[in-house]
């Protein structure tokens, strides 16, 4: 591949070649702050892809099933029915299959059928408002309806769940579809008024009837009045009826169905506010054990905790800390370690951590050290204090895993994102840009030129824009799909082999 576009992955080996699928969002220069995307994530399926940004909306992307669609009516029309009687059908066939496959498909399909689709096209599937601004009385604090985190629950029934959450409240969705309709009440007429009923006659026996499909966001349950502080994680636990929540100080322990009472499972506040050294940035679920989670510090450290051995899990059961270098130390030292996102690997043996300048694989059974350091970008060390005096050192970006767990992704700025081929340590800096966005068209690697003589595919370290940064993306759980947010666009590239 180019460099480490993901290999090791089934689809394409160390051969993948990366390419434009699509992108989302407005072409404005001068961006809405609303309309900056916030946060990233597909489902456990990957047939759908949630984004969250500042003004509080989820948008929900739903993947195409354009070929199976194509390949029915082709079917159908062979046996000399008409056009439409083929999509009639198709509708109708669509109906008997389970709603995750077929879902809004057939209708974008079929509204979008004179348009060349890509394989796997992701299309807007809802939009509904998460969070309105609110205002906290007691502390005199605004409270931003921008979305910290969402996560998918596995999928039950033919809805959807999800949670969303700003800082302070997190709420539960249910994301269903409706395509019938109820007709021929006794008590109201079509338009639905109420009848006297004096002047029915007759009884009648309602009937469904077939109308355009809908989809439904509704608030199942909402979570609040838990946190003091920011929420920053939020994450489902693999027994699929808890999940935790995070802030700067605090963990919390939430049931799916009790929305009045959490239990606290860590606490690092300390009795004098003078003497906090840390704070919390991240919190994950182990992906196979119900009772082992972990959470990341501003220090760079990871606690991992087991549930079975006490409540509040105040004591650790293994702690991970890679030694510091007294030579490289500075005065940023304790501000770039900081950790700003931690994620367990598929397998549950791995976990990653990313700080500001570098992202790290630990191995759970050993403690005392990664074992990968991947460099992000190492080129900005001598531009620190710059960064620092324009507050991009306390940006947080996010990291996510390949469905095999063979490759890592996280993004940097001038919406250059990186990715790390774990088994040939090859690296490579792609670019989310809309000058590159012909469909099918390959990614061509790039470089950051740090001194010297700068050659021609060259971008000098000097010319990088800071504000143009890429904080979330994510990978598709099984395919080489991945998802890039840059501002308020979503860049969807996926693998050339297909």
């Amino acid at each position: 591949m180019a460099g480490a576009g993901g290999g090791g992955c089934p689809a394409g080996g160390n051969d993948l070649q990366w390419c434009f699928s699509q992108v989302k969002g407005a072409v404005d220069e001068d961006v809405a702050e609303a309309d900056i995307i916030s946060t990233v994530e597909f489902n456990y399926s990957g047939d759908l892809l949630a984004t969250g940004d500042k003004g509080g909306r989820v948008v929900i992307f739903q993947r195409e099933q354009e070929a199976v669609v194509r390949t029915k009516c082709r079917i159908w029309r062979d046996g000399v029915l008409p056009l439409f009687a083929c999509i009639l059908a198709v509708r109708y066939a669509a109906t008997a299959l389970p709603a995750e496959r077929w879902g809004s498909g057939l209708r974008e399909a079929h509204r979008n059928k004179s348009r060349p689709h890509s394989r796997g096209e992701y299309n807007v599937y809802s939009t509904f408002q998460s969070h309105e601004p609110e205002f906290d009385y007691l502390k005199s604090l605004e409270i931003e309806e921008k979305i910290n985190k969402i996560r998918w629950l596995p999928q039950q029934n033919a809805a959807h769940f999800l949670l969303s959450t700003n800082d302070k409240t997190i709420k539960l969705w249910k994301i269903s579809e409706r395509d019938k309709r109820a007709e021929g009440y006794n008590l109201k007429d079509e338009d639905g008024r109420l009848r006297d009923p004096f002047r029915i006659t007759a009884l009648r026996v309602p009937i469904l009837k077939p109308m355009d499909l809908m989809v439904e966001a509704s608030p199942r349950r909402i979570f609040a009045n838990a946190h003091t502080y920011h929420i920053n994680s939020i994450s489902v636990n693999s027994d699929h009826e808890t999940y935790l929540s995070a802030d700067d100080l605090r963990i919390n322990l939430w049931h799916l169905e009790i929305t009045d009472r959490s239990f606290n499972i860590v606490d690092i506040k300390p009795v004098n506010m003078e003497e906090l050294t840390e704070v919390i940035t991240a919190a994950e679920f182990h992906p196979h054990q119900c009772n082992v989670f972990v959470y990341s510090s501003s220090k760079g450290t990871i606690r991992l905790c087991d549930m079975r051995s006490s409540a509040l899990c105040d004591r650790h059961a293994k702690f991970f800390e890679e030694p510091e270098d007294p030579s490289s130390r500075s005065f940023f030292s304790e501000i770039i370690s900081s950790i700003s996102d931690v994620k367990f690997s598929h397998s549950g043996r791995y976990m990653m951590t990313r700080d500001y300048l570098s992202v790290k694989v630990w191995d759970l059974n050993m403690e005392s050290r990664p074992v990968e350091t991947h460099q992000v970008h190492e080129y900005l060390r001598s531009k620190l204090c710059s960064l620092y005096e324009n507050d991009c050192i306390f940006d947080k970006f996010e990291c996510c895993w390949s469905g095999s767990d063979s490759a890592i992704m996280t993004g940097s700025y001038n919406n250059f994102f990186r990715m790390f081929d774990r088994t040939t340590r090859r690296d490579v800096t792609l670019e989310a840009s809309r000058e590159n966005s012909k469909p099918r068209a390959s990614l061509k690697p790039r470089k950051v030129c740090t001194g010297g003589k700068r050659k021609k595919d060259e971008i000098s370290v000097d010319s990088l824009d800071f504000n143009k940064k890429i904080l979330h993306t994510a990978w598709h759980p099984a395919e080489n799909i991945i998802a890039v947010a840059a501002t308020n666009n979503l860049y969807i590239f996926q693998d050339k082999v297909n």
